[in-house]
């Protein structure tokens, strides 16, 4: 969401991060926020009426990440909606008892009671989202994005000649424009590589060699982390995930262990979702909604092939 805020507030607040010296290319920070975002968006499949398909669902499940919950009330001139929202007081568990919904297409903000003008349907427990999440693991992408860049073009290898006078310099430049070109045989002439004179016994020209190049090659490795963080990330978000960097006899129960560990975090997900649709249909019993994280749709299709085999055995 964008906040007009003034030079001096946006100091303070870049300020306050830490450490605040440490910058990142925002191009590359910007890449991997909307593509953790997008990666993120598909751990869950939200059944939603049908009024809020397309573009609505879009912005539906950019709500739900960004902010970590909306609000579903109704509106003579639109029906029944959902819209981000500010949550304000606090029952006897400290859980908010109303919202302010403010929409440019509405003409004055609306104050609404939990429960009773409206119901909010959130993603997480601590009505956070998972921006946090995205961040986190961007930063560090991008971070690593610039390294790789850095590494690619240390590691080029050329040709560094210098040149005694400036024919010589013009017949080098000559040569490799040809052997870059791909001529298959290059002729120069012979007095190229002869002494300037017959006082000076040293060649028209010195080459100087980079030396270890193939040791300094760290690119393989940094691609490498670069899995390592994206497989890290996928197990926050509820992916599963197998280690990148496989022991060659892993047993199936440190396989499965970290499958679990990549399931946890959204099964909390999925289970807020569940109470909070709950309380919807207390208010709305009509309601279409309904979510199913990306596990369970391959549990059920593991199930389905199982199921799928063992009729075909009992057909043999």
């Amino acid at each position: 969401m964008y906040y007009p805020f003034n030079y001096e507030t946006i100091n303070a607040v870049e300020g306050s991060y830490s450490p605040s010296m440490v910058k990142n290319n925002s191009y590359a920070f910007r890449y991997w926020q909307r593509s953790l975002f997008q990666r993120a968006c598909s751990t869950l499949d939200f059944e939603l009426p049908e009024t809020w398909a397309g573009k609505t669902r879009d912005f539906f499940y950019y709500c739900m990440f960004r902010f970590g919950f909306v609000s579903i009330f109704e509106r003579p001139e639109y029906g029944r909606v959902f819209n981000p929202c500010t949550i304000s007081g606090r029952d006897f568990y400290y859980q908010p008892t109303d919202v302010i919904v403010t929409n440019p297409s509405i003409e004055q903000s609306l104050n609404l009671k939990i429960g009773t003008d409206c119901e909010l349907l959130k993603l997480t427990p601590d009505y956070m989202g998972v921006w946090d999440i995205i961040t986190y693991y961007a930063e560090k992408l991008a971070t690593l994005d610039g390294a790789v860049n850095m590494s690619l073009i240390n590691n080029k290898l050329a040709y560094i000649v210098a040149a005694r006078n400036k024919t010589a310099a013009e017949a080098l430049k000559k040569i490799m424009d040809k052997v870059n070109a791909g001529e298959p045989t290059v002729v120069y002439d012979k007095k190229l590589l002869l002494p300037n004179d017959a006082d000076d016994k040293d060649t028209p020209f010195q080459t100087w060699e980079r030396q270890n190049l193939k040791e300094s090659y760290i690119t393989t490795e940094q691609l490498q982390d670069f899995q390592t963080i994206l497989n890290n990330f996928d197990t926050e978000i509820g992916i599963p995930v197998l280690p990148y960097a496989k022991k060659e006899r892993m047993v199936t129960s440190e396989a499965e262990s970290r499958i679990i560990d990549s399931t946890s975090r959204c099964k909390v997900w999925v289970e807020t979702v569940r109470s909070s649709i709950e309380e919807v249909k207390k208010l709305y019993p009509d309601i279409r909604l309904g979510v199913k994280a990306l596990f369970e749709k391959i549990d059920e299709e593991k199930e389905d092939a199982e199921d799928g085999n063992d009729d075909t055995d009992r057909d043999l």
